[in-house]
Formats: structure tokens, C-alpha cells, sequence
């Protein structure tokens, strides 16, 4: 399971950047780094920083833990959550999201700053929950690309069930909507594509996923710190809908 840091945020940022969501334009960067290019690592080394939604909380987790920002434990805390968060600053943390997003956010800043309050803290989780706007979205009636949006950009987790022919089947659990908190729904069987670089999946593999893609193979250690963090915000999100609700 050992990883090299570009490796492990390809494998992760590859997704939505494939999909032209995030990142620089797709040019086939983050395969090339996956697939152990020279090239590709030195590309990715000038141009990381274009990574605007994910770069920012890598530098973050580096400066408060004495790392480099493409150090493998940073990485991993920021997609999946890791005990190296208990160490962020929180006053950092909370003047680097006032610089980034306090102008975007208007009127919805209160919240963020309750969930930095509220013990929020720097991984991918936080940033779909927390600081995209599709949960406001979403408690505003704009129910179904809203609602689809937080399910497949967060990064969820599954159980392999099967392979079938070039798509793997996952057990997992996907995001419902009750008109006031999102929550998770019962197991059911997705179809996603296998991960672009790692090893070929077996039937009870433990995965994570982003957007349609399996990630890779991930350790149980790994999917208590994802499920715990994904949890905690989450929850925070969820009291944003709640206090919205209740001044209707």
C-alpha cells in the first residue's frame, strides 16, 4: 500500500481533472506521473499549484506538520483524513479560507466560520461540504445536480463485489437528501471504472472513489480516518441545513 505523495494526489486528482472540473487543462499529466514519468513529475511540479481547490490545504498540512506539501502522509490526510490533522493550527486554518473564499462566500461566511468553530478541518471532505456552494444549493431547492454534484466529487468508499469486463462493481453508499439533512443511504451495487495505475482489484477490496473512477485499494486503518473525517463535516454541513430550516 506504500505510495509515493504525486502518485497518491494523481490517483485521486486524475478523476475530476479528466473531467476538465479542476485542475489545469487534461493532458494527460497525471497518468504520466502515475505511470512513473519523469516528465510527467517534473510538469506537475511547475504546475501544481493550478490544482486551486486542493494545493492550498496541501501547503497548509506541510507548513503546521514540518512536511514538504507532496509528502505522501500530507497527501493522504488531505483526500482521506489522517490523525496529522489533530495538528493543523486552527488559526491558520482559518485565516488561509478567510483569504481564499471569505468574497465568494457573501452572505453564507457565518457558516463557514461555524464550521471552522465546529472543528473543521483541512481535508478534501471539508472543502465539498463545507466551502463548495452546492450544499447552500441544495437546501435552496436545486435538489438533483446539487445532490449529485456532493455524491461524486466527495470522496467516498465502497467494497468490491465484482469485475465485469472493464468496469468494477462496488458496494457502497451513496448521499440522500431528506429536504433538511443529507445523509448516508443503504448499500447498493455502482458501477465505476477500475483506477487508472494500481494493482487490479479483487472481489472484497476495500476502494476509495472520486467522481466515476475507482482511486485505489485502500487499508482499513485508511477507511476509519475517511469515514471519521467524511462524518465531521458532513455533520457540520448538516448544521448549516438544520439552523437555514428552522428560519423558514
Amino acid at each position: 500500500m506504500l505510495v509515493d505523495g504525486p502518485t497518491l494526489f494523481s490517483r485521486f486528482a486524475f478523476p475530476p481533472n479528466h473531467l476538465g472540473y479542476c485542475g489545469p487543462v487534461e493532458t494527460g499529466l497525471l497518468a504520466q506521473v502515475m505511470a512513473g514519468g519523469q516528465e510527467g513529475l517534473d510538469e506537475l511540479r511547475h504546475v501544481i499549484a493550478g490544482f486551486d481547490g486542493a494545493w492550498p490545504y496541501l501547503e497548509l498540512i506541510a507548513a503546521c506538520t514540518g512536511r514538504q506539501p507532496l509528502d505522501a502522509e500530507v497527501v493522504e490526510a488531505y483526500w482521506l483524513g489522517s490523525p496529522l490533522l489533530e495538528r493543523i493550527d486552527l488559526l491558520r486554518l482559518g485565516n488561509s479560507v478567510e483569504e481564499r473564499f471569505r468574497r465568494r462566500a457573501a452572505l453564507n461566511w457565518s457558516e463557514i466560520v461555524e464550521g471552522l468553530n465546529a472543528g473543521a478541518v483541512p481535508t478534501h471532505s471539508f472543502h465539498v461540504f463545507c466551502i463548495y456552494p452546492w450544499a447552500g444549493l441544495l437546501r435552496e431547492g436545486v435538489v438533483d445536480p446539487s445532490l449529485r454534484v456532493l455524491d461524486r466529487c466527495r470522496i467516498r468508499w465502497g467494497r468490491v463485489e465484482s469485475i465485469v469486463e472493464s468496469r468494477v462493481l462496488v458496494s457502497s453508499r451513496s448521499l440522500r437528501w431528506d429536504g433538511r439533512t443529507l445523509r448516508l443511504g443503504a448499500a447498493e451495487v455502482e458501477s465505476v471504472l477500475p483506477p487508472v495505475d494500481a494493482a487490479p482489484l479483487r472481489p472484497g477490496d476495500l476502494v476509495a472513489m472520486h467522481w466515476d473512477y475507482v482511486c485505489q485499494k485502500i487499508t482499513r486503518r485508511q477507511l476509519d480516518n475517511l469515514e471519521r473525517y467524511h462524518g465531521l463535516h458532513l455533520g457540520i454541513a448538516n448544521g448549516s441545513t438544520l439552523r437555514l430550516a428552522s428560519m423558514l
